[in-house]
């Protein structure tokens, strides 16, 4: 790492902000508005090919509306239109490179022998590194589709036994980037304000979306220094603070 290179003649620590990776997940409680729920993991999983250290690559799902959540999650995921940005009524574009292409689709397999397969899991038109938007259901919280930062359109659905055992399982992996939660339960959104960890958490709407000088951005544990792009600590970070003290007589 660069940073951490000393050069000759430095005196100083390099300043570094870092922004690394996520797992970020959804958690939708039995009280949630459905179809709002499904909307905004489809919209943060599968935007920009999930390939936004912000996207949702877990949706957390209660029990009790579990069937019905991933039945709306799967005829969502079918009608998104995969193929070249340049065409408007495309929602869809291809991942990056071939490198990226080719993770993806090990991924899916992973995917296979890990979960159920129930929309995607397959290229998509020929012409480009496209990839179908993937959902992979009944995925163990420490399975590597879990655990792992995929960048890519393959989300995994964990089922949770309540909203407890919910907040357990997203704050179960190694990052803290955002989060969502969907509940019309104000003493639940208090819960997930105190005990979702993450840096930047969504209250009954999508993980992604922050806006740079509107909105701070950073995250906790392997995602990054907290830094907050956007928040008044970002700048302060490329300042030395200096205490001074007199004795008057």
């Amino acid at each position: 790492m660069k940073a951490a290179t000393v050069a000759p003649g430095q005196i100083w620590i390099k300043r570094a902000i870092l922004e690394m990776g996520g797992k970020d997940a959804t958690l939708v409680a039995d009280d949630a508005d459905v179809d709002s729920a499904v909307e905004g993991v489809a919209a943060a999983a599968f935007g920009f090919q999930g390939q936004k250290c912000s996207a949702c690559s877990r949706a957390i799902v209660d029990e009790k509306i579990y069937d019905a959540f991933l039945a709306k999650l799967v005829k969502r995921t079918r009608a998104i239109t995969v193929g070249p940005p340049s065409d408007r009524k495309v929602f869809m574009g291809p991942v990056i490179n071939e490198r990226a292409f080719k993770t993806t689709m090990e991924y899916i397999e992973v995917g296979r022998a890990e979960g159920r397969i129930v929309a995607g899991g397959e290229p998509g038109p020929s012409d480009g590194w496209y990839v179908k938007p993937t959902v992979v259901a009944d995925v163990d919280p420490k399975a590597r589709l879990a655990q792992e930062e995929i960048f890519a359109p393959v989300l995994a659905v964990i089922k949770c036994r309540g909203f407890e055992d919910g907040l357990r399982i997203v704050n179960d992996t190694e990052y803290g980037l955002t989060g969502a939660v969907y509940t019309a339960s104000d003493a639940r959104i208090e819960e997930a304000r105190r005990r979702f960890h993450v840096g930047n958490l969504y209250i009954n709407r999508k993980c992604t979306g922050a806006l740079v000088g509107a909105h701070p951005f950073g995250g906790f544990n392997m995602s990054g220094t907290d830094s907050k792009a956007g928040g008044r600590d970002y700048l302060l970070l490329f300042t030395q603070g200096k205490a001074i003290a007199e004795k008057i007589t």
